[in-house]
This record gives C-alpha cells, structure tokens and sequence, in this order.
C-alpha cells in the first residue's frame, strides 16, 4: 500500500545523520552574515545551504566547533536562540523522514 500527501513547494528535508540549523529567513538576511562566512566556518557545498520560502536550512553539519561559532555569530547579530533559529540533532531513526517549512509558507 502506497501513501502519499500533499507536498508543499517550500518544503526541505533534513539529514538524519548529522545536525542542520534551521533559521527564520527574514532573521537571517537581517543578521548580515554572508553566506561566504557560513560556508567558510562549515566548508559548505551547495546542496547545504538552501533557502525556500520563510526558511533558511544548513546541513547536514560536519563541524561541531563551526557550528557553536556560527551560533555565537548569529546571536552576536542580534537573532534568538528557538525564535529565529535553532538547530535539529539529526538523531532520528532511518525509517523516518524529515521534512520543514516555514508556517507563512503555502501550498
């Protein structure tokens, strides 16, 4: 038996394996961060920082110590900790599947 749902355009999904950071776009481009000192602290690729609709998601995250300094610099920009961004542990089992969309976002 196949299920499936609605898919919503601005929908990303999250790797199980390793944390991904999950930031309110409008708190990010108000941060001033550029994304060239987000990829320098986690020697990003592409296909790790994304952006749809109100959501900004790095990850999967290798680097432990680059993660805390990007928090640190992100709070040092004036976001909150939960209230514009957190991260996701990537602890989940391999049969579940995870997926973010910012609440203003539409189908």
């Amino acid at each position: 038996m196949h299920i499936s749902g609605p898919t919503l355009p601005h929908m990303l999904s999250l790797s199980r394996d390793y944390p991904s950071l999950i930031i309110r776009r409008q708190a990010f481009e108000r941060s001033g961060i550029a994304r060239s000192r987000i990829d320098s602290l986690l020697g990003l690729t592409d296909e790790e920082f994304r952006v749809a609709g109100d959501i900004v998601a790095i990850g999967p995250i290798l680097d432990e110590e680059g993660l805390q300094q990007l928090t640190a610099e992100l709070e040092a920009a004036g976001l909150a900790w939960f209230e514009d961004f957190f991260d996701l542990s990537g602890q989940w089992p391999d049969w579940l599947r995870l997926f973010v969309t910012g609440a203003g976002s539409s189908a």
